[in-house]
């Protein structure tokens, strides 16, 4: 068994599942010490960094001498829930297959920065080699937004998986939740009641039409369009009587160009027609999580520094590609970092089964080893 492989084993079998995602989930703190120790014997300069009690970041600098372009490469701790699997951490090799939860989302990815980070510390490069360990991305990315306060670097890799393709864009996300009113009578009293319940079906069918026009706008060359669904729905107090309330909670997946505000601005009209043509509607929204989708063009540096290498290592073409779901690399790119996603393959992420490519594993180490011996030289 490689190193690498046997430092990505050691890393499943670690319990790192998000507290903030499962009530009394174990959390970094463990993996996290386990990365400290590991990066400081592979002789790099290490922090520990507590964002939260309990839960730290983890930066492993190979300090370059001077003068060159900085790397900073970064890749998640956390991982979603265990329900279901039958051996979580209690990670097993079949073929060319390492199984357990977190070995595709994304260990892997953690195993190869941690590896180039080693790497990198043996080439006396000018510029420095900075790997981020972070927690939280599986929730509200509280550890890559504390990196983006006080890190800074030429260029970034995040490490979710590609397959060991160039991931140049993904989508971002707002969360709404949507609020109607009505009048709590008794049920034979129509004549005192007003139905929120009734309200809110009308404002589901205003956001079926809205969704349905997000499907005909001009998409985006990887990632197709935006789109909006009903995620969560309660409301009434009892069967005999009118609802006074109905909540519902939507989820709007955004595309490239398309922003919060210009999101915000499409609930909020909803609600204001509907609320001109029905003197008894009544409803407001409130706006949860938020974050930017991604994008990077295919001629900045360390695209291009990327492509090359991967191409020259693996002796194929190297597919551009996009990604459906949000990665931590919106927080980076929004600093000003120019970054792009490339990380090994397998499958099973926030699935029953997991597991990761090996073999795409070890050649995602060497590759990224070389990124950063052009790179930062």
């Amino acid at each position: 068994m490689s190193e690498t492989t046997e430092l990505l084993r050691q890393l499943v079998a670690i319990d790192s599942v998000n507290p903030d995602l499962v009530p009394g989930g174990a959390g970094e703190g463990t993996i996290a010490r386990f990365v400290f120790q590991w990066l400081e014997r592979a002789g790099l300069e290490v922090i520990w960094d507590e964002v939260v009690p309990g839960r730290p970041n983890v930066i492993g600098l190979a300090r370059g001498s001077g003068g060159g372009r900085s790397l900073l490469l970064n890749a998640h701790m956390d991982t979603v829930g265990v329900t279901g699997m039958e051996r979580p951490h209690d990670p097993y090799i079949e073929g060319n297959r390492l199984y357990g939860r977190g070995a595709y989302d994304m260990k892997g990815g953690l195993a190869a920065i941690m590896a180039a980070g080693a790497a990198a510390k043996k080439l006396n490069l000018r510029g420095d080699v900075i790997v981020t360990a972070v927690i939280d991305e599986e929730y509200a990315s509280i550890g890559t937004q504390a990196i983006v306060k006080t890190w800074k670097a030429d260029a970034a890799i995040v490490t979710e998986p590609t397959d060991l393709n160039i991931c140049t864009a993904h989508k971002g996300f707002a969360w709404f939740d949507i609020v109607t009113k009505g009048v709590a009578a008794h049920g034979s009293r129509p004549d005192l009641g007003v139905d929120a319940i009734m309200h809110m079906s009308n404002v589901l069918v205003e956001l079926e039409k809205l969704n349905q026009t997000l499907r005909t706008v001009p998409a985006h060359r990887l990632l197709g369009n935006g789109s909006l669904h009903a995620s969560l729905i309660e409301g009434g107090q009892e069967l005999s009587s009118y609802p006074e309330r109905c909540k519902l909670s939507i989820e709007r997946r955004t595309i490239p160009g398309e922003t919060v505000e210009q999101v915000e601005a499409e609930i909020r009209n909803i609600l204001t027609n509907l609320t001109s043509t029905d003197p008894t509607f009544q409803a407001d929204y409130t706006l949860g999580l938020a974050r930017d989708p991604f994008e990077v063009s295919l001629d900045e540096p360390i695209v291009q520094t990327v492509l090359h290498c991967a191409q020259k290592f693996l002796k194929n073409e190297i597919e551009e590609v996009g990604g459906t779901g949000w990665m931590d690399s919106a927080l980076l790119a929004a600093v000003g970092i120019p970054t792009v996603i490339f990380g090994p393959g397998g499958e099973g992420a926030h699935a029953v089964v997991e597991w990761s490519d090996i073999q795409q594993v070890e050649q995602c180490a060497e590759i990224l080893t070389a990124v950063a011996a052009d790179f930062c030289s």
